[in-house]
């Protein structure tokens, strides 16, 4: 696959923050005035995230005295009632605990504004209020406004910013968006998306939020590829034989049939999720960690990317069937509420993918996600070659796998080598063994949430963790290939819940000599 880098303007200029000494660890980075205000906010990713994150946040001392958080949805809460919806969620999903004298100053800054997206009464009423906190909170001008709607409506509601004059930066002040994923359906609507946010907002003042690249365990990759000597040597395909990268859930939809219907797994997180994480392990190392150089390496990463000739040997998609999860019986995806009874979108989709370059020439990546599988997780796994020769008889080493260093994302988060080594004994018998490096034992301070670190980012003007435009689009080039051969073909094949997928998804490994690991 080939593709241009579009090196658009928000891929010229390398980021510097100049308030700050990246050389300087004593000093945290701390935002400077602003508001954030959420489009969307009584739902649930700003109930159980966002909010949370703005608070845990302010308890650690990294937002301003002054910081505002502004509420926008088609509520009639007045701005009390809002402080009581940001209470409660603070109370049931923080990460860090609850201090009243945080709580006071943070709640101080909260405001309230009732509406329909499509209602320009309601915007004027956003614009007078962002206006009033320049004023009384002393946020300056600078707003970051976040989209934490379905991705139909981004389109209305950058509109109404633009035109009720609340893009418009003042002299030494600043106005960013923050989109969520998905971006786009595929490539024609993700660039007509790029189109009508960037005619609005400039590249530099877009924030694509992929919450994975926010994760601590997604950046120790970087951490551990270009700070260890000892790894880089062997992280190429003369010493790797296979990659396997897994981001598996033990649940269902939940209520989400509205949004999941029609996305599905490969959208929902093959496009972005996997395919980053597929980019920070097979780009080379970059000059400096800003965010200009981190994407010229994962995009080339990316546009070297080659599907299968053959995507019905080399791909799977499934849907979930009702079976045991947890020890309780649960139902199939065309039997939860909101699903049609015809419905094709996939639950479960795996692909192999191999990368062009030098470095990774003959080494498979192969991506997986699903939905009811037997449990929650999500890794890297690089998995090496076996010893060329091993002067051992067959029986010594009958129990010796494949040698494997797997990156845990989540749960448990940390790192496993997996490696031979002999049993205690007169004999010499070699079985494989594990050596591990946990996150919660090696580090007294917690790691923090995605969202925390991200948000934060966005306050700062900070954009490493955030894929551009140009990601977003080679993303969509490598994956829409699969999409239109998969809606040509059928239906997904049915697995039952709780076990790794359909049997085409173990198949599409076999016929080339390997296994899915059982994480």
């Amino acid at each position: 696959m080939t593709a241009e880098l579009d090196e658009g303007p928000g891929d010229v200029t390398p980021y510097r923050n100049p308030l700050r000494d990246p050389q300087d660890r004593r000093l945290p980075r701390i935002a400077g005035p602003c508001s954030l205000v959420i489009f969307g906010v009584t739902g649930d990713l700003a109930r159980k995230k966002l909010m949370p994150a703005v608070y845990d946040l302010a308890n650690r001392g990294l937002l301003p005295p002054g910081f505002a958080l502004v509420g926008f949805a088609r509520r009639d809460y007045t701005n009390q009632d809002f402080a009581q919806i940001v209470h409660d969620s603070v109370k049931e999903h923080a990460r860090t605990p609850f201090r009243e004298e945080v709580w006071q100053q943070l709640s101080e800054g909260f405001r309230f504004v009732p509406g329909d997206l499509t209602d320009d009464v309601a915007f004027e009423r956003l614009r007078e209020t962002v206006d009033e906190l320049d004023v009384t909170r002393g946020t300056g001008g600078n707003h970051a406004f976040y989209l934490s709607i379905p991705p139909g409506l981004f389109p209305e509601v950058v509109r109404q910013l633009s035109e009720h004059g609340l893009t418009d930066e003042k002299p030494g002040s600043w106005r960013r968006v923050v989109i969520e994923k998905p971006f786009g359906h595929d490539l024609k609507s993700a660039r007509e998306l790029n189109r009508v946010v960037e005619s609005v907002f400039p590249p530099e003042a877009v924030f694509r939020i992929d919450h994975y690249l926010g994760k601590e365990t997604v950046q120790n990759i970087l951490a551990l590829r270009f700070a260890n000597e000892m790894f880089e040597p062997i992280w190429n395909s003369n010493y790797v034989d296979h990659v396997q990268i897994t981001m598996a859930e033990d649940i269902g939809i939940g209520g989400r049939a509205g949004y999941y219907d029609g996305i599905g797994a490969a959208r929902d997180v093959i496009q972005n999720h996997l395919l980053q994480l597929l980019a920070l392990v097979a780009m080379e190392e970059p000059v400096s960690f800003d965010a200009w150089s981190l994407r010229q390496e994962k995009k080339k990463v990316l546009n070297a990317v080659q599907l299968p000739e053959r995507l019905d040997l080399h791909s799977a998609r499934g849907q979930y069937a009702a079976g045991w999860a947890g020890g309780v019986k649960v139902k199939g995806y065309l039997q939860e509420d909101g699903i049609p009874s015809t419905s094709a979108t996939e639950t479960f989709a795996a692909l192999r993918v191999d990368v062009d370059t030098r470095r990774w020439a003959g080494v498979p990546f192969y991506l997986r996600t699903g939905k009811r599988l037997g449990r929650r997780v999500t890794e890297v796994a690089v998995m090496f070659k076996r010893a060329p020769h091993l002067p051992f008889t067959k029986t010594e080493t009958e129990e010796l796998g494949q040698n494997a260093l797997v990156l845990r994302i989540q749960p448990d988060e940390g790192i496993t080598i997996r490696f031979g080594a002999k049993v205690p004994g007169t004999t010499m018998e070699i079985r494989d063994v594990n050596m591990d490096f946990q996150y919660g034992g090696s580090f007294t301070e917690s790691s923090p949430e995605a969202y925390e670190r991200l948000i934060l980012d966005v306050l700062l003007g900070d954009p490493p963790l955030f894929p551009q435009h140009t990601e977003v689009e080679l993303g969509w080039k490598i994956l829409d290939p699969v999409l239109d051969y998969w809606a040509r073909h059928g239906k997904p094949e049915q697995y039952p819940s709780g076990d790794w997928g359909p049997d085409s998804a173990h198949e599409m490994l076999a016929r080339d000599g390997r296994a899915w690991r059982r994480p």
